[in-house]
């Protein structure tokens, strides 16, 4: 048998344990060695890449931990009217600021400052005593008092930059102009529009100081960048214009009770909007068709002239009647036969005031406003023809002022067509449109049947005083020239011997037209009882037209357009033709119609 393998034996308790051989040893030691060699060289690679490659990095992110970037805000631009008055003007102010940790003695600062500021001993001490840090005191501080403040040389007290919004006619054409929110941005009208441009660019500087906010001594200010100020606005408004406007628009909304009123003046030719002015009737009480009791007219909240839709009325058979002669389904002189009511669908329409069925031209049809004779016009030309032309007119799409909260209007579709629409969109009472769409359809008589985009801003201003006026939009031909002369011509039998002679002007010939609208509820078919929109709309002087404009009362008393509207446009359309020095028309009447009489006496439009 193979002997057994022999075991390995174990050293004995208590031995020694074997020596290292000197080889392994040395190779140990060179190898630590050589590990701290190579940390030792990537340590110092490392500190070449701070020191030397990366240094301008770190510098830079020291920097920044102790920098505080200030902004300087930018004065924003102002606003004028069409002859550089100005409506609305930013003053450089200053911001009082304290650290109140820095503020030893609060109540003797207080009262010293006190003074300076207008502002009580114990409400600046009270804001002194407040550990935050930072308290604004006083904000839009005059330059004059802020120095004052600053060569006082308090502890804890910094003057910030600041400006303070400047209106020096109070609120004439606000709902226009807009408002300024607390945060300097624009918040409403051509403040809102223009906020961008208005607003400038603001600067900035950067300071250096420590983790708690305190200054560094004798540290420069660097990556100072001045503020822009913003650019300005020469709007086309004329300051005594939109003055007079107003405060015919206002005496009449008190005289009348009416809810509001809306009055536009534009410049025939060129668009350029003179005055529009948007007033309210401050209320205790009342709503639907009662006017409520009245304490006062205030500028209104929005521009109504772009914001508010109405069913126009009347002044909407201008529709009708430019489509009838410029397809010429009639002419001025072609006679109908119109009695004082018909039945459409199982819906009774009728004329404002009953009569015997009479023989009537188109002329007179227009100039009585007889709701029975457009009707047989409208007939005539059918559904398809009139959709189109109320597009044709501008109606269902933006004016072009690209004003805040502006509407396009409401139409019906032929989708929605129903047969009494046949009767009803010709007079005014199915779509819904705003006061500044109906003048620009007028206009485009007045215009020789070109319809001009109206306009707001006349040009900008920059800083250094330079003006640029924007490029004048393209004319659209809605009508062509004999279309639009006939046409003129039967709007001065309305206001010659028509339902519009409140409407006269003293020493010129006038075109235009009433308007009497029902009020529809809303959410419900069928209309406010007794609530109406009364209007007149039109031009001057008629031969050769200059100024067009047009006057919105809602729901005024008396209702009618002649009565309540129209003499308002007479008052606003000679003070600018005598404004404007345009030359009186030879052979028109020198006086206008007798003070609170209009053809209401013979006949009134009313849909």
């Amino acid at each position: 048998m193979p002997a057994p393998a022999a075991r390995a034996r174990r050293p004995p308790p208590g031995s020694s344990p074997p020596v290292v051989p000197d080889r392994v040893l040395s190779a140990r030691i060179r190898f630590i060695r050589l590990l701290f060699v190579l940390v030792l060289l990537g340590v110092a690679a490392r500190l070449v890449d701070v020191q030397v490659f990366a240094s301008s990095r770190y510098r830079a992110q020291g920097r920044a931990q102790l920098s505080q970037l200030i902004s300087i805000p930018a004065l924003r631009g102002g606003i004028y009217d069409r002859d550089g008055r100005v409506l609305a003007l930013s003053v450089p102010t200053k911001t009082v600021i304290a650290d109140d940790f820095q503020v030893a003695h609060p109540f003797t600062e207080a009262a010293q400052l006190a003074p300076m500021l207008g502002v009580p001993v114990a409400v600046l001490a009270t804001e002194l005593h407040r550990p935050s840090g930072y308290v604004a005191l006083v904000r839009d501080v005059p330059t004059a008092e802020a120095t004052r403040v600053a060569d006082a040389n308090l502890p804890g007290l910094t003057l910030v930059d600041d400006s303070h919004r400047v209106v020096p006619n109070g609120l004439l054409a606000a709902p226009v102009l807009g408002a300024v929110a607390a945060s300097g941005s624009g918040s409403s009208g051509l403040e809102y529009e223009y906020q961008r441009a208005l607003a400038g660019r603001s600067g900035g500087e950067t300071l250096l100081e420590s983790p708690l906010g305190v200054a560094l001594p004798q540290s420069p200010v660097t990556g100072v960048r001045p503020a822009e100020p913003g650019t300005g606005l020469e709007l086309t408004l004329d300051e005594p214009l939109q003055y007079e406007t107003e405060q015919a628009l206002a005496a009449q909304i008190t005289a009348t009770h009416a809810l509001s009123g809306t009055a536009v003046v534009m410049d025939v030719r060129t668009g350029q909007i003179v005055s529009m002015a948007n007033l309210v009737q401050r209320t205790t009480a009342g709503t639907g068709a009662t006017p409520a009791t009245s304490t006062g007219v205030a500028e209104a909240p929005s521009n109504l002239a772009v914001t508010q839709l109405y069913e126009p009325g009347s002044v909407f058979k201008l529709v009708t009647f430019s489509a009838a002669i410029e397809d010429g389904v009639i002419s001025p002189s072609t006679v109908f036969s119109v009695p004082d009511h018909i039945t459409l669908d199982g819906s009774m329409f009728h004329d404002a005031e009953p009569h015997a069925t009479e023989q009537l031209s188109a002329t007179q049809i227009l100039s009585q406003s007889s709701n029975i004779g457009t009707s047989e016009i409208a007939s005539d030309l059918g559904e398809q023809r009139l959709l189109a032309q109320v597009q044709q007119l501008g109606f269902g799409r933006y004016t072009g002022l690209r004003f805040p909260g502006e509407s396009p209007g409401l139409l019906v579709s032929a989708a929605q067509w129903e047969p009494t629409d046949l009767v009803s969109l010709p007079i005014g009472q199915v779509d819904a449109v705003n006061a500044q769409q109906v003048l620009d359809m007028y206009n485009a008589v007045a215009n020789g049947g070109v319809m001009v985009q109206p306009s707001l801003v006349r040009a900008t201003v920059a800083g250094n005083g330079r003006t640029e006026a924007p490029a004048p939009a393209p004319g659209r031909r809605v009508m062509s020239a004999t279309t639009a002369a006939e046409l003129s011509a039967m709007l001065q039998q309305v206001v010659a011997n028509g339902t519009g002679t409140g409407a006269m002007v003293p020493g010129y010939t006038v075109a235009g037209k009433t308007g009497t609208a029902q009020i529809p509820q809303v959410g419900k078919d069928q209309y406010i009882q007794g609530a109406y929109m009364a209007s007149f709309v039109g031009f001057a002087p008629a031969d050769h037209p200059v100024l067009s404009a047009i006057v919105v009362l809602d729901r005024p008393t008396p209702i009618f357009g002649g009565t309540v509207a129209a003499p308002v446009f007479s008052q606003i359309m000679g003070a600018a033709l005598h404004r404007y020095g345009i030359p009186t028309t030879p052979g028109a009447p020198t006086q206008g119609a007798p003070q609170g009489t209009t053809a209401a006496s013979q006949t009134q439009d009313i849909t």
